[in-house]
């Protein structure tokens, strides 16, 4: 395999590579917007369960786009940056952006279908149990169907997983703790993480959002390396 790096160092954040780059500088500028417009920008671009009336077809996409704050913002963006310009850089831009668009549909789908199987948990409730569990289990689903679930995390974890299974024993180091670990297991630990903190619930984080992205992208490149097509470029 050989990989060729590109001098980018002219111009604004041109030593990022194209892609991650203008993912960077969008998901920015809708951060922007949204303060100015967060009504309109969360009813609109954010994701809702499909039965909700504020769902729109477009929103398992644009809700990528989309965070909560600037720190939800830049923690993302930072991780896009350290994992996603690597992968940029092995797969060439459309490999790498279709591996992006497809972790980030693919933790909205797993994401929607576990508000499914907890609409289907409440209806049950409301349907066989007491009165004030029917109660509780219905002001739940309403309020389900008025959250929306914003941000890239879905995505990001997928190239988590995509970074791991490329350079496995390449070693990673956490800010806090300040613990280092090779990529496998730092990508298995925190998959543990998402699913136990998934199960818990309650901390109004779409963890199986973030399990969706690992999932999808290792369904990928397994897809990718049966084919012998894990470092061909588009």
């Amino acid at each position: 395999m050989e990989i060729r790096f590109r001098n980018n160092s002219g111009g604004f954040l041109g030593f990022i590579p194209p892609v991650t780059r203008n993912l960077i500088i969008i998901n920015a500028l809708i951060l922007l917007i949204s303060t100015f417009s967060q009504d309109f920008m969360y009813k609109t671009f954010a994701l809702f369960y499909p039965a909700s009336p504020l769902f729109r077809w477009w929103q398992p996409v644009t809700h990528m786009f989309m965070h909560g704050g600037f720190g939800h913002l830049f923690f993302n963006m930072f991780t896009l940056y350290m994992f996603g310009s690597v992968l940029e850089r092995v797969w060439g831009p459309r490999k790498y952006l279709l591996f992006y668009m497809v972790t980030g549909l693919g933790a909205a789908l797993l994401h929607t279908g576990v508000e499914w199987l907890q609409t289907l948990y409440w209806q049950n409730i409301i349907q066989t149990g007491s009165p004030a569990d029917a109660m509780e289990a219905t002001s739940a689903y309403y309020q389900m169907l008025r959250t929306p679930t914003v941000g890239a995390s879905g995505a990001i974890y997928g190239l988590l997983l995509g970074y791991a299974m490329l350079f496995p024993d390449s070693v990673m180091t956490l800010i806090f703790p300040p613990i280092s670990m090779k990529a496998k297991w730092f990508v298995l630990i925190f998959a543990a993480i998402e699913l136990v903190m998934g199960v818990s619930g309650g901390d109004g984080v779409a963890h199986f959002a973030h399990l969706g992205g690992m999932l999808f992208g290792l369904i990928l490149i397994l897809i990718w390396r049966k084919g012998h097509k894990m470092y061909s470029q588009y």
